[in-house]
C-alpha cells in the first residue's frame, strides 16, 4: 500500500502563489509516476500536472503551462506543485495520485489518492 498526504493549500488573492506538497509512504516512492489533479465545485476531476519516476519528464495541462511547476524529491518521498500567477479559475480541491494503468491524464487510471487540499483564489 501507498499513502499520500497533500498539504499547502489555502486562500490567496489573484496573482498570488502557493506551494503544494504531496508526501508518500508505504513503498518506494521513486517507483511511481505522480500526478496532480483538481476538482472544482460541480465539475469533473481534471488533470493538472504529472512527473515521471525519475523526475526527468513533466507534463502539464494547457491551462497551467507557464504558471505551475511540478517537481519531486525522491529522497524525501515528496512531490511539489509550485503555483504562481494564480487565477480564480484555479480554485479547486487539489489531489495527488500515483500508480497509473492506462492514460496518465485520466483520473480513473490511478490506484492511490491523497485526501486533497483546498485552494481558493479570490479576485
Amino acid at each position: 500500500q501507498v499513502q499520500l498526504v497533500e498539504s499547502g493549500g489555502g486562500l490567496v488573492q489573484a496573482g498570488g502563489s502557493l506551494r503544494l506538497s504531496c508526501a508518500a509512504s508505504g513503498r518506494t516512492f521513486s517507483s511511481y509516476v505522480v500526478v496532480w489533479f483538481r476538482q472544482a465545485p460541480g465539475k469533473e476531476r481534471e488533470f493538472v500536472a504529472a512527473i515521471s519516476w525519475s523526475g526527468d519528464s513533466t507534463y502539464y495541462a494547457e491551462s497551467v503551462k507557464g504558471r505551475f511547476t511540478i517537481s519531486r524529491d525522491n529522497a524525501k518521498n515528496t512531490v511539489h506543485l509550485q503555483m504562481n500567477s494564480l487565477k480564480p479559475e484555479d480554485t479547486a480541491v487539489y489531489y495527488c495520485a500515483a500508480d497509473y494503468s492506462g492514460s496518465y491524464d485520466k483520473a480513473g487510471s490511478y490506484r492511490y489518492w491523497g485526501q486533497g487540499t483546498q485552494v481558493t483564489v479570490s479576485s
